[in-house]
């Protein structure tokens, strides 16, 4: 069975971002570090770090150190599925610090330049809805936030 692995590419950052990004996730490790053996396009030097192989919760990434040729961008993003307000919190605050910027509509960078949607499961559940009018009040709530406020989606998917 194939499998699909994210690549990221970062200037020189690859190391101190996978090492947040593992400080951050549950069940989420460092697997392998590789070094440049010589000198290549973008600035690798012998003994940089060329690539970092991690899992978050059990999804398997890889992140090189290229240059600065290619940026990330919100084209490309990673969804954190969460379960109420206290995980929405946990996950905005920790990929915000220290240079992230939040968005809108659950969306952020984090200070790496990547991309996350901060998702509450509550939040699909309301827009979703078969009542349509009252997901469309939860949906027009969500496109005036940043971060994604449970409670006042739900105050506004129940106030008809």
């Amino acid at each position: 069975m194939p499998k699909i692995t994210p690549f990221l590419w970062f200037d020189t950052q690859a190391e101190e971002a996978a090492n947040l990004y593992v400080s951050v996730f549950p069940n989420s490790r460092i697997n392998d570090v590789s070094y440049y053996p010589g000198e290549a396009p973008g600035g690798g030097k012998p003994g940089k770090v060329m690539t970092v192989t991690f899992e978050l919760d059990g999804q398997k990434i890889v992140a090189l150190n290229a240059g600065p040729m290619f940026k990330l961008d919100e084209a490309f993003s990673f969804v954190i599925d969460c379960d109420g307000q206290d995980e929405v919190d946990h996950y905005w605050n920790a990929l915000t610090a220290d240079g992230g910027a939040e968005s809108q509509c659950g969306w952020l960078k984090d200070r790496f330049g990547l991309s996350w949607q901060v998702t509450p499961r509550q939040l699909i559940e309301m827009t979703t809805s078969p009542d349509r009018a009252a997901a469309g009040r939860a949906f027009q709530a969500m496109m005036g936030m940043k971060k994604i406020d449970i409670a006042a989606l739900r105050a506004a998917y129940e106030a008809g």
